[in-house]
């Protein structure tokens, strides 16, 4: 089992910043890590990831302002996010994955509101 804490969320205006984190219980460097983000009454859609080895990955609509880090002795991933429009409003959501001889192990944090406007 892995708990996952995300925070930094909050009230920003267009064209500011955020960094969100996500603290894990445990370690999580063998695990995929991701943001995710999820609008009332919209299904939930992924922003980025990032696997062990360090590879990203980023959905359309955000990338080149958004950054995904991890920091795998604080057992932390970021999610650095830059140029924030109002259609990034949405509660994000930090995600860590494993697949074992085929097993999916994945575990959610309970999400972080974002809110974009002035």
């Amino acid at each position: 089992q892995v708990q996952l804490v995300e925070s930094g969320g909050g009230l920003v205006q267009p064209g500011g910043s955020l960094r969100l984190s996500c603290a894990a219980s445990r370690s999580i460097s063998i695990y995929a890590m991701g943001w995710y983000r999820q609008e009332p009454g919209k299904q939930r859609e992924l922003v980025a990831t990032i696997t062990s080895g360090g590879s990203t990955n980023y959905a359309h609509s955000v990338k080149g302002r958004f950054t995904i880090s991890r920091d795998n002795a604080k057992n932390t991933v970021y999610l650095q996010m830059n140029s924030l429009k109002p259609e990034d409003t949405a509660v994000y959501y930090c995600n860590a994955r494993l697949v074992i001889f085929g097993d999916l192990h994945d575990y959610w944090g309970q999400g972080t509101q974002v809110t974009v406007s002035s």
